[in-house]
């Protein structure tokens, strides 16, 4: 490999982030995205990897995370110029042995650092490695029919969930545990991160009243995929309150139990009827 962009997880992540920014999901600096890396990227990247900068640490731990190596988009970085410039807007930091700092070993070059959303995205993967054990992949981005539904749906997580497996069949068969809500949060900080996280310890994904969607997935499709999903369901959701007229029809709870038994999955009861 002549360089780190042969390899499979960099190229994967600079993909992803132009895919997010493409949908119109990236305005100026908005959303991040982390990738927890395999021994087998390591592997691949280490060679261009540097000595380390001085550890930072996070105000936050996990003991499973400890010596981990992660993908990050940078600090005040835009999505638009990652493509171009991928060494100055994403990084790759290493994770110290206690599990509470963290150190660039490539890129984020010119005294760029990772995500302000960093800790958030680190408690997460904890959270979701935990939970599922492959989870490698945490995103946020500003979608925009999500956080219009966040103005005129009840902020907790049947009505939002009810709302999006209704709006589209694919809805409960892609993510039939639902989503969670947390209600508005400055972000960035320690309240936000401790919310999502306990939603995330059941949960694939979470709406963020007013600001976007945090969601998981074990590789950068099925993290996107999931996003795409959400977000697609939502905008149909829109456009049909938009007309102005009552709801003649939707998919029912039977239509819904109906879907998940032909493929093979089970929906969480708690957010039906």
């Amino acid at each position: 490999m002549k360089n780190i962009y042969g390899s499979k997880a960099v190229s994967g992540f600079i993909r992803m982030c132009g895919d997010g920014f493409a949908q119109g999901w990236h305005e100026r600096n908005g959303g991040n995205l982390t990738y927890r890396m395999s021994p087998e990227d390591i592997k691949l990247c280490c060679d261009f990897f540097d000595a380390g900068g001085e550890w930072v640490n996070m105000g936050v731990s996990a003991d499973n995370l400890k010596n981990e190596y992660f993908l990050t988009t940078g600090s005040g970085k835009y999505f638009r110029n990652i493509k171009v410039e991928p060494f100055e807007n994403i990084g790759i930091v290493e994770i110290n042995e206690r599990g509470d700092s963290w150190r660039i070993v490539w890129g984020l070059e010119n005294g760029a650092k990772p995500t302000s959303e960093f800790p958030s995205h680190f408690m997460n993967h904890s959270v979701r490695k935990s939970a599922t054990g492959v989870n490698r992949v945490i995103y946020h981005a500003h979608t925009p029919n999500v956080i219009a539904l966040t103005y005129v749906l009840p902020l907790n997580a049947k009505n939002f969930t009810r709302a999006l497996w209704q709006s589209a069949t694919e809805c409960p068969v892609v993510f039939p545990d639902g989503v969670g809500v947390v209600p508005w949060m400055v972000p960035g900080g320690a309240e936000i991160a401790k919310a999502t996280s306990e939603i995330m310890k059941s949960l694939p994904a979470a709406i963020w009243a007013h600001h976007g969607t945090f969601c998981s997935g074990a590789d950068f499709d099925e993290a996107f995929g999931l996003m795409h999903t959400i977000e697609k369901a939502a905008e149909i959701y829109v456009l049909a309150l938009s007309t102005g007229r009552p709801f003649l029809q939707t998919i029912t709870d039977d239509n819904l139990r109906a879907i998940a038994f032909d493929f093979g999955v089970t929906l969480n009861e708690a957010f039906l009827g």
